[in-house]
């Protein structure tokens, strides 16, 4: 059973909704500065965070619910909103719409605050405290907001989370116990203490290019020295592909695969990541030579850019053109698989491919990278990666309107 995409609300550091982001993503502006949320404040003497904040979301919940929401919970109503709106989910049933959050651990920044502000009188603590940090209170403000009375739940993928949700929304739909269900990879919100965690790790960047934050992101780069992290938020709306009476159609996922490759931490396993590939276009149907276009986890991490284009050689890519989200938005983390899917669906729409900012000396220069601009092309089948700490590898066939009919 093929499912098709009949909805998309997108959140990030171009702005709210498809049409900031569409501009943004052909025009890929710089985005990337100095992190100056409270609570990211860098230790004494050290060098502040680079990455990229959001504008604050637009005003949709009552003000007594908004004054109770955390960042992540008011961004994925945003995306939500206009996802919902998008495919026309009032006329269906409520007990037929299903929920998944990709994410978890979202929101530690807030958490800092809160212990910050009462760790000293501890009587005066907000009795929402109780539940507005759990990961499942993003699912409980959606549908206190939205009629989705199918399920709702959270699952954590790590930087695949996005994915995950959207492969675990799949199928839901194919086992019949929905027949639409919300994909909604949440934004996760950083604290410091996350990110000099990484910083330490080796994983974050960048101190090289502390003094020029727009060239700090630089996915399959030479010049690359870690991910830039990037609040992002999205969600689609998903449904089986011969049962599309509303919404828009923007494309449809023909085959998906979620595998662990046995790595604890965030050492990647390209074992792992072509397995993945190659279940994913099984069930698509499809081979290698199919793939015309490929949206990379390329995160800008030396080893999991090197690992993942060990991936890319196995399976034998070099024809494909490819591209990398994240030099424009930055690693979105638990909402980056989900976000990224978006980017490629609006590729598919608009018949062009988004640039890669800061390529400026390919890892190998014999793959199809995408250059500085963007470039007209008729995408029919793309493969996008997503990865996560953990071993966790996830990818994800995606086709053009009408490409998996066939298999109905």
């Amino acid at each position: 059973m093929t499912i098709a995409v009949i909805g998309i609300g997108v959140a990030c550091g171009l702005g709210h909704g498809k049409e900031a982001f569409r501009q943004g993503l052909f025009e890929a502006p710089n985005v990337f500065s100095h992190l100056k949320r409270e609570g990211r404040e860098p230790p004494e003497g050290e060098i502040p965070f680079i990455g990229v904040e959001m504008p604050d979301p637009p005003s949709i919940l009552p003000a007594r619910l908004a004054r109770t929401a955390t960042l992540s919970s008011r961004a994925a109503i945003s995306v939500l909103d206009e996802a919902w709106n998008e495919a026309g989910l009032e006329t269906v049933d409520p007990e037929r719409i299903g929920l998944v959050v990709g994410g978890s651990n979202l929101m530690t920044r807030e958490r800092v605050l809160a212990l910050r502000d009462y760790s000293e009188r501890l009587a005066y603590v907000p009795p929402r405290h109780g539940h507005m940090f759990l990961d499942t209170d993003i699912c409980g403000l959606c549908t206190a907001t939205y009629p989705i009375r199918g399920f709702a739940y959270s699952v954590g993928g790590a930087s695949a989370s996005g994915s995950v949700a959207i492969i675990q929304a799949m199928e839901a739909i194919r086992s019949g116990r929905v027949d639409v269900c919300i994909a909604l990879g949440a934004l996760q919100d950083l604290s410091a203490h996350d990110l000099q965690a990484m910083r330490a790790m080796g994983a974050l960047g960048s101190t090289r290019f502390a003094d020029s934050p727009a060239d700090a992101c630089r996915p399959m780069d030479t010049d690359h020295d870690g991910f830039i992290f990037g609040e992002a938020c999205a969600a689609l709306v998903l449904c089986r592909a011969d049962k599309v009476t509303g919404g828009k159609l923007y494309g449809e996922i023909l085959g998906a695969s979620h595998v662990a490759d046995g790595s604890r931490g965030p050492e990647p396993s390209s074992a792992g990541q072509v397995r993945a590939a190659n279940l994913a276009l099984a069930e698509a149907e499809l081979t290698v030579s199919d793939i015309d276009t490929v949206n990379g986890h390329a995160t800008s991490t030396p080893t999991g850019d090197d690992t993942e284009l060990e991936t890319y050689r196995t399976l034998g890519l070099e024809h494909a053109r490819i591209n990398a989200t994240k030099s424009i938005l930055g690693h979105g983390l638990s909402a980056a698989g989900a976000i990224e899917v978006a980017a490629v669906l609006i590729q598919i729409e608009e018949g062009r491919l988004h640039p890669n900012r800061n390529l400026e000396t390919p890892l190998d220069p014999r793959f199809g990278w995408v250059g500085a601009k963007s470039e007209t092309h008729d995408i029919r089948h793309a493969l996008k990666f997503s990865f996560g700490f953990g071993g966790v590898d996830t990818a994800l066939v995606i086709g053009a309107p009408g490409t998996g009919r066939r298999r109905q």
